[in-house]
């Protein structure tokens, strides 16, 4: 993961300073790519300690086409808790505790609907795409097309709708991504996943997007009878928020460790996986880097 480190670098280094939407300011550059290969080990960060069963339940809970924190908060995963919580003191100006809003959102179905609901995110776009030509299940329709039609330049998802976009709790931050498959000598094919991400938490939210479109090309791949082969990261906005740069600096003090590798149980379908079907094997990494997120 030396490429990620240098890529820290480079914003600290080459960044400009701004004030932000969150209030917390940043430091920020424009364009920047990483590459990952999947064969070389799994590219889950080790200068840190990431969660990865709080990544596989997020892509879990988007490839289920859910928009509720519900299902998140009661598997223990509160990544996406600030902004409910944000928008519910705002709105009745309770000043309740994370903790007991979780509780409720996780036991009051009715107050999960009305206070959990984060509007037409990822999961809705993804699993149910409306145009005037009617609605896409995004995902059932790449699965399909990368069995029977390998070699497509359209193995294309969109997370982006123009018209639902200021209807959600937060933009998509990665917007879109793209599979690509070329021929493997005495192998069916390898796949390769390209996302692009407009707004880019290089400390807190990049290392899990990073594992989230990993681990999503290991799905695919699977599903479609193909090798994992290269993941690549095209950001936008690429920024490290003003009150990380402890955390990135003490970060790149560290020395990387290898990579884990990825076991993956099979399954009949890409909506069949649990997080169980998931193992880590041989992660080795240094202590958790607690940050503030910018709501």
């Amino acid at each position: 993961m030396r490429p990620y480190l240098a890529y820290l670098q480079d914003i600290l280094e080459n960044g400009t300073r701004h004030a932000d939407r969150t209030g917390t300011g940043t430091i920020r550059v424009f364009g920047r790519q990483l590459r990952f290969e999947l064969t070389q080990g799994f590219p889950l960060l080790t200068t840190k300690q990431v969660w990865m069963r709080g990544v596989t339940e997020e892509l879990l809970w988007i490839l289920r086409g859910e928009t509720n924190i519900q299902s998140l908060v009661q598997a223990g995963v509160s990544i996406w808790t600030d902004w409910p919580l944000k928008r519910y003191r705002e709105e009745t100006g309770t000043e309740i505790s994370q903790k007991a809003f979780e509780q409720r959102i996780a036991e009051d179905d009715d107050f999960a609907r009305q206070w959990g609901d984060l509007g037409p995110v990822y999961g809705k776009q993804w699993r149910d795409f409306e145009g005037p030509g009617g609605r896409v299940d995004q995902i059932a329709r790449l699965v399909e097309g990368l069995r029977e039609r390998p070699h497509s330049r359209r193995h294309v998802v969109s997370a982006w709708h123009p018209a639902q976009v200021n209807d959600t709790a937060l933009p998509p931050c990665h917007y879109a991504f793209q599979c690509f498959v070329e021929e493997e000598p005495g192998n069916g094919g390898r796949l390769s996943l390209m996302w692009q991400q407009r707004s880019v938490d290089s400390f807190l939210g990049l290392p899990f997007n990073i594992a989230s479109y990993a681990l999503l090309t290991h799905m695919l791949a699977q599903q479609a009878g193909l090798t994992p082969h290269e993941l690549i990261f095209h950001g936008g906005d690429c920024h490290i928020y003003q009150n990380h740069t402890e955390q990135v600096e003490e970060q790149l003090s560290r020395t990387p460790y290898d990579r884990p590798t990825l076991d993956l149980r099979e399954q009949g379908s890409i909506f069949d996986y649990t997080a169980d079907d998931v193992t880590l094997e041989d992660y080795e990494h240094h202590p958790v880097l607690k940050a503030p997120i910018a709501v």
